[in-house]
């Protein structure tokens, strides 16, 4: 049962992508063009998610288990360290080339995007490189286990 509301929910975030233009790398190249023609709407949709995620976060942390019964795992990292930044600027340069980030791009391979699929390709690639690149590393110890 789980799946299927997993899925569900993909499906409805899936279309929000969709019918909020989203799914198209132009409006994301729009929106960076901030010396061009400017296209604010991803802003919208951005404000829209963190109104959303703001009264999700705020519910979740009051709670010990999900709607579906699994525990909760909210990070809790709060500090700004080197891998946090490169990762974001690598994040940021991906998504101003592709015009994708990886909701959308997943939704776009879905409908056939041939950019989508090479953007895709690059994001496994990279999460792969980057798994097989810390693997070898300490892993730091959780609270509470020392």
């Amino acid at each position: 049962m789980n799946r299927v509301i997993e899925f569900l929910v993909g499906l409805v975030f899936g279309i929000g992508l969709i019918l909020a233009g989203m799914t198209d790398p132009g409006k994301v190249i729009g929106f960076l063009d901030l010396f061009g023609s400017w296209d604010p709407s991803l802003a919208l949709v951005m404000g829209g998610a963190i109104g959303v995620a703001v009264f999700a976060f705020f519910v979740a942390r009051q709670r010990t288990t999900s709607f579906l019964g699994g525990a909760m795992h909210l990070p809790r990292a709060g500090q700004i360290d080197r891998p946090l930044v490169l990762g974001s600027l690598v994040f940021g340069v991906g998504w101003g080339l592709a015009g994708f980030c990886p909701g959308p791009a997943l939704v776009s391979l879905g409908s056939g995007e041939p950019k989508a699929a090479v953007f895709v390709l690059a994001m496994v690639l990279g999460m792969w490189a980057f798994d097989w690149a810390t693997r070898s590393q300490p892993q730091p110890q959780a609270e509470g286990a020392r």
